[in-house]
């Protein structure tokens, strides 16, 4: 404490070790960003005036009680130095509240701070502001520091704090007529950019622009103060959020929606979020990361903060604002706090809220903007189990009775005649092959719907989503494949077509041509339209988990097949008559071969499917080459 008989004279006092050490760090060692240091400056500030609003309600006995709450920020040039002033007319400081604010008060957090930035992982820059040490920022950029306080009580005197940086610090005494806090900043040389009015603005504008008190650079106003996010959406119209969208991301595109809400309980909450047209980002976007920026209290805390959204909603652009998150907190606390855990379910609540709207009351929308967003949710599917039940509602698949369109699995479900226990499903490249797939003969003659699964994550999907309100999900590629009895309808005897001796010398010329590629060949008893298809054997991995080893590249080979054909089809009778006239005939090889590689093609298996153009093209000239017209010709 100071003396009364100190008040009216220069007194010196040294740092705690502690401070010293932040000293010394904010001095020599953090270059990267700068610019925090008048975010901090800003917000102490608006802390100032707030404290001062609500000593205002229960007192008027304060000196300049009309002074207006403002912040001034300002640069002057005197004797060849660059000075930097940050002033408010806030409850300002007495001398001895100088010695406790700015010299000892802030001891144990600054020894916290020297802990947390002996972490490798920990970004000092990040965690100025967590232990009360925001203020020391300004030696990141100042030669010297003058603080000129003068506090509210009218009979208190102004007062300086002086500080070079060094182990100690001086009260002097000082002139100021006005209520409030200077902040006096002496420019190192290599920081005289901060002495620009247009930086100035541009950090405001960053860091502060919605701070609840006007921030001036001369006689203009550099902060928007109020934010759009703080208002009702009832005040706001729509060419406000486009106007707002665009100068926050440089997006010209209308966001698909616009998500605005406010809650004061359980917690205090105000946001204003976007779903961008498209997912992919314009070169002109501001947003080059991923994550929500995170105000508290006006001040940005968080740029990119991406703890607030999972994985799978992250292209939800826009703010969060709660004043129950304190201003002093850091990136490594906002991971670990029950309050944030807290306001991430919030937002991420809101924002499903907002969707599964949309899909009730606009189909139309909810495709549009399901055709850019849908592989987020369902790689959060397959990336975040445990939000199976959330994403669930919100998927979308193409199927066999869509038209083109889209369906949900409740949509299925309805569908579904009695007799069906299964969810019957297809993987494929795209829903138009996928349509022609040979896979779904049985299911067409009986009218059972088939989910087409065509995204590259719909594999990973089906490892994880086996049963569906009760429903188990049935990959009808599948050779153990079980359908609904005789009432769909009959399926052809196997044995239909050719004769079995014409049939088993068919068999072995596609074993001979195949050879070790496929497990055997085999008469198909489902296949009606189609002359062949490709089923696993019982002792392989599943279609789905080969699509999947195909995506991650994890050893993928073609995978050993039965090979089942039609033998009531006209193509695989004709070869068996071609193979007992004409066994040479280069026809059957090649036909054989494209059978085999257009199924893997159909199930999306085949690694390379160009290189099946040679045998195509070679295919076409025999057949031309074998029509009548032309055998008559050469003879």
């Amino acid at each position: 404490m100071v003396s009364e008989a100190n008040k009216t004279e220069s007194t010196s006092h040294s740092f705690k070790a502690e401070i010293r050490q932040v000293l010394e760090i904010l001095v020599h060692s953090l270059y990267k960003e700068r610019d925090i240091f008048l975010r901090e400056l800003i917000s102490n500030a608006s802390d100032a005036l707030t404290r001062l609003h609500f000593e205002m309600l229960v007192n008027q006995d304060i000196l300049d009680p009309e002074s207006e709450l403002a912040i001034h920020v300002e640069s002057v040039e005197e004797d060849g130095e660059k000075w930097l002033i940050i002033k408010d007319s806030g409850i300002g400081m007495t001398r001895d509240e100088l010695v406790q604010n700015l010299g000892t008060v802030a001891q144990s957090g600054a020894r916290e701070f020297l802990q947390s930035i002996d972490k490798e992982e920990s970004d000092p820059l990040d965690i100025i502001g967590q232990f009360g040490v925001g203020f020391y920022s300004s030696f990141m950029v100042a030669k010297e520091v003058r603080v000129i306080s003068r506090s509210f009580l009218v009979d208190e005197e102004a007062a300086a704090w002086v500080s070079e940086g060094s182990d100690e610090y001086r009260i002097e005494p000082a002139e100021k007529s006005d209520r409030g806090t200077e902040i006096h900043i002496k420019l190192k040389s290599d920081a005289y950019d901060f002495a620009d009015e247009w930086k100035l603005r541009q950090i405001i504008k960053k860091h502060s622009d919605y701070v609840g008190y006007p921030i001036f650079i001369g006689e203009e106003q550099a902060n928007q103060q109020q934010s759009l996010w703080r208002k009702s959406p009832s005040e706001v119209a729509a060419e406000e959020y486009g106007q707002f969208y665009q100068q926050f991301t440089m997006d010209f595109e209308k966001p698909q929606r616009v998500i605005h809400f406010s809650s004061d309980a359980p917690i205090h909450i105000r946001a204003l979020l976007f779903i961008p047209a498209t997912r992919e980002k314009s070169v002109l976007n501001l947003r080059k990361e991923t994550g929500l920026q995170l105000y508290s209290h006006h001040v940005l805390i968080q740029e990119y903060s991406q703890d607030l959204l999972p994985r799978w909603l992250s292209f939800v652009e826009g703010v969060v604002d709660s004043e129950d998150l304190p201003l002093n907190v850091s990136r490594e606390t906002i991971q670990n706090t029950r309050f944030i855990h807290q306001l991430s379910r919030t937002v991420r609540k809101r924002v499903l809220r907002d969707l599964g709207k949309m899909a009730d009351e606009d189909q139309d929308a909810y495709l549009s903007f399901w055709k850019q967003y849908g592989p987020y949710l369902k790689e959060g599917l397959s990336a975040d189990p445990d939000a199976k039940d959330e994403i669930l509602p919100y998927l979308r698949f193409y199927s066999s009775a869509s038209e083109g369109g889209l369906t949900t699995l409740d949509a299925y479900i309805e569908r579904m005649p009695d007799e069906q226990e299964e969810i019957y499903y297809l993987l494929g490249d795209d829903p138009v092959s996928v349509a022609f797939s040979p896979h779904l003969d049985p299911l067409t003659k009986r009218s059972l719907e088939v989910l087409y699964l065509v995204d590259p994550v719909d594999p990973f999907i089906t490892s994880i989503l086996s049963e569906y309100e009760g429903k188990k999900l049935r990959n009808i590629g599948n050779a153990d494949l079980e359908l609904p009895g005789d009432d769909f309808g009959t399926m052809p005897d196997a044995s239909a077509g050719i004769s079995d001796a014409v049939f088993n010398r068919f068999v072995g010329r596609c074993v001979t041509t195949l050879g070790d590629r496929i497990v055997e060949v085999r008469a198909s008893s489902v296949l009606e339209n189609n002359p062949a298809r490709l089923v696993d054997p019982e002792d392989q991995p599943s279609s789905d988990l080969q699509r999947v080893y195909r995506y991650l590249e994890q050893d993928y080979q073609v995978p050993k097949k039965v090979f089942e054909v039609n033998r009531h089809h006209s193509l695989i009778q004709d070869l068996g008559r071609l193979i007992d006239y004409e066994p040479s005939n280069d026809l059957i090889n090649l036909t054989i071969e494209q059978l085999f590689e257009n199924a893997l093609i159909i199930d999306g298996l085949h690694p390379n499917p160009s290189s099946i153009l040679p045998r195509v093209q070679k295919i076409m000239e025999l057949a031309v080459h074998s029509t009548p017209v032309l055998q008559d010709e050469e003879e």
